[in-house]
């Protein structure tokens, strides 16, 4: 099913799975649309599994690979800014005129670019690429969380569910699948660069003096990005055959991604009204941000840009690299990426027991806890425990922060999805670009002082949305009750002075 005018719809031989209205009363029609529902989500799912496998195991190598003059952590500023245009512009005009499933599937494939720009990392080369990335950023993720509600509305219908529940169940299957992208990423990038040198896999027995003092003054919270205190560079240690061999791994599983798409995907109509002009839509856009509950979220989203930006940019740099190896960023953020997706999958079904407000509020307390503790802790390699716990409960945390910001955005803005989901990547790339473009030139401490921040304010006017909108239903199911009651009234008195209209007549 495609999104737009219902006349450019009609079944194809490839996709003729079009989620029509079926009769709740003929079962095996109901059977069979749920199952093709849940067939649809489980292939986007895979398809955004392989290509952020690519997307992520590259960029969380960036600030340790690619870190002459910034060059790296430059490329993922200027990918973020692009998609904060482009989340201006193209996801509602993309998505009403190619539908979902070939948004997505041009999207993956502009993400490609980026792996082939990394054969030969120049800013000749990495900034077009990132170009490319981020203007195919935001109509990918709009496009997806549009077709996932969607179906989530209809599966709801099929199954007499609420439609809160099944979709926060069907982020939470994404999520799940999705964060496995962290695993099998970083286990390609650390199994391939081991090869170059496995020396660098194994952990120190021991730390001298002379590099506690190292690590004190260049790494951790106190990495002011003025080098690491080694004398040998990073990516002059790993040989460009080995560059080549993971960037053609990570191209080759972007391309399988994009063809799952265009080939098993089926299409969906988003709405049966006719296609609006490109200027109409982009007003929409620009109309969302005066709803009062996208303003209130605006903090809340930037953090979630702010704390992914840090996991993969600051924490693998300052924390993996700097005090043991590049080679060990692979192998904790396995660790950071297998929590964040079992913890999604598990979060997406809790919700529906004790909805959205305890999940955020330990989330919370745990991004609090992490915070304080790399505020104090220098990262001697004395043990590797520390190295990988910090990712884990980082992964916990994250998955509360992108089941439920994601689910709660296609909830509160059902009826303007291109719009809402727009504006969260808009907000949500901010906080990436920000973070990245400070990257190299302020310290860690500064950092985690700026996540602090925006962590609180940001919960705070969460909490405030939650509760206007609880005031908001409780209104409703007021003023609705009262209603009832006063139709219930004029009725029995229509009754009781209008005796004669109601005896039967035989």
């Amino acid at each position: 099913m495609e999104a737009g005018n219902p006349s450019k719809d009609a079944p194809t031989p490839g996709n003729a799975t079009q989620y029509e209205e079926v009769s709740l009363s003929d079962h095996d029609a109901v059977r069979k649309e749920k199952f093709n529902i849940m067939k649809n989500i489980l292939l986007i799912c895979l398809s955004f599994l392989l290509n952020f496998t690519a997307f992520h195991g590259i960029s969380n190598l960036q600030s340790s690979l690619n870190s002459d003059e910034g060059l790296g952590t430059g490329s993922l500023s200027i990918i973020y800014g692009t998609l904060i245009i482009s989340s201006l512009f193209t996801p509602t005009y993309v998505i009403r005129h190619l539908g979902c499933k070939w948004t997505m599937f041009g999207a993956i494939l502009g993400y490609t670019t980026y792996s082939l720009a990394n054969f030969y990392p120049t800013w000749g080369t990495l900034v077009p690429g990132s170009i490319i990335l981020g203007i195919s950023g935001a109509p990918l993720w709009s496009a997806k969380c549009t077709y996932l509600t969607t179906a989530a509305k209809r599966y709801a219908r099929l199954s007499r569910e609420s439609v809160d529940a099944v979709i926060n169940r069907f982020f939470g299957i994404f999520f799940l699948i999705f964060q496995m992208n962290q695993i099998i990423g970083n286990l390609i990038s650390s199994f391939v660069l081991s090869t170059a040198n496995t020396t660098s896999l194994e952990f120190p027995d021991s730390v001298s003096q002379e590099e506690k003092l190292r690590i004190a003054e260049f790494c951790g919270a106190n990495d002011c990005q003025n080098g690491t205190g080694r004398d040998e560079s990073t990516s002059e240690a790993i040989p460009n055959e080995t560059i080549y061999i993971l960037m053609g791994i990570y191209t080759a599983v972007g391309f399988l991604a994009a063809a799952n798409v265009g080939l098993f995907v089926d299409k969906i109509i988003i709405r049966n009204n006719e296609s609006r002009g490109a200027k109409e839509l982009l007003i929409g856009t620009f109309s969302h941000m005066k709803n009062q509950y996208q303003i209130m979220l605006i903090i809340i989203t930037i953090y979630s840009g702010f704390e992914q930006a840090f996991i993969t940019g600051d924490y693998t740099k300052s924390f993996i690299t700097c005090p043991i190896a590049v080679n060990w960023i692979g192998l904790t953020m396995i660790c950071f990426g297998a929590v964040d997706s079992i913890c999604s999958f598990m979060f997406g079904r809790i919700e529906k027991y004790t909805g959205r407000v305890p999940l955020f509020s330990m989330s919370t307390l745990i991004f609090l806890a992490i915070f304080i503790t790399l505020l104090v802790w220098v990262p001697y390699p004395t043990s590797p425990a520390p190295f990988f716990i910090i990712p884990a409960f980082w992964g916990i945390a994250d998955a509360v922060w992108q089941t439920q910001l994601n689910a709660l955005y296609g909830v509160l803005f059902f009826d303007r999805q291109e719009e809402s989901f727009s504006n969260y990547k808009l907000w949500e790339s901010i906080g990436f670009v920000v973070a990245f473009a400070y990257q190299s030139y302020v310290c860690v401490y500064v950092k985690l002082y700026v996540l602090l921040s925006f962590l609180i304010v940001g919960m705070s006017l969460y909490l405030a949305v939650e509760l206007l909108e609880r005031k908001r239903k409780m209104n409703q199911k007021s003023a609705n009750t009262s209603k009832d009651h006063s139709e219930r009234k004029q009725s029995f008195d229509n009754i009781r002075h209008n005796p004669e209209d109601n005896v039967t007549s035989f």
